[in-house]
């Protein structure tokens, strides 16, 4: 499925309609170059999972969890130099289990978990806008939620 946004109020919007779809094990890889808005569309996750309250990128703490309604376990890999190292400090304990894990850059640990939905965020000519390539794996979410997120926008 491929989706667009068209702007950053709108790409985290798109992940508060993503966030009403996941459930606890469920983990959402997120994908694109340096500042196409994967953490503004982890936000969104959050937003729509009860998570109040600033939520910085985990670049240099590599996972920060959150209470909302489930737990949310926001992870970024960037940092990762190579695949055995996400391994050896423990981090895939927060995947799977009793919340949703956000994970960006999962391709720096050559993460494939299931149940997982894979998006990969990419810039437009248009100033802004973002195009959202997605995959599920494992799982078979209602995206109609997704089909209709644009006409809250």
């Amino acid at each position: 499925m491929r989706f667009q946004t068209r702007s950053e109020a709108d790409t985290r919007k798109f992940g508060a309609a993503l966030g009403t779809l996941l459930r606890p094990g469920d983990a959402v890889l997120l994908s694109g170059e340096l500042g196409v808005g994967k953490s503004v569309l982890a936000r969104g996750i959050a937003s729509a999972l009860g998570v109040v309250g600033p939520m910085p990128s985990p670049t240099f703490t590599l996972v920060i969890p959150y209470e909302g309604t489930v737990p949310l376990y926001h992870l970024d890999l960037y940092r990762l130099s190579d695949p055995d190292e996400f391994f050896a400090a423990g981090l895939d304990e927060w995947i799977g289990g009793d919340g949703i894990s956000v994970v960006e850059w999962p391709e720096r640990a050559e993460l494939s978990p299931e149940p997982s939905v894979r998006l990969k965020l990419s810039r437009t000519p248009d100033e802004g806008e973002r195009a959202i390539g997605m995959e599920c794996f494992g799982m078979s979410p209602d995206t109609s939620a997704l089909d209709r997120w644009r006409t809250d926008a």
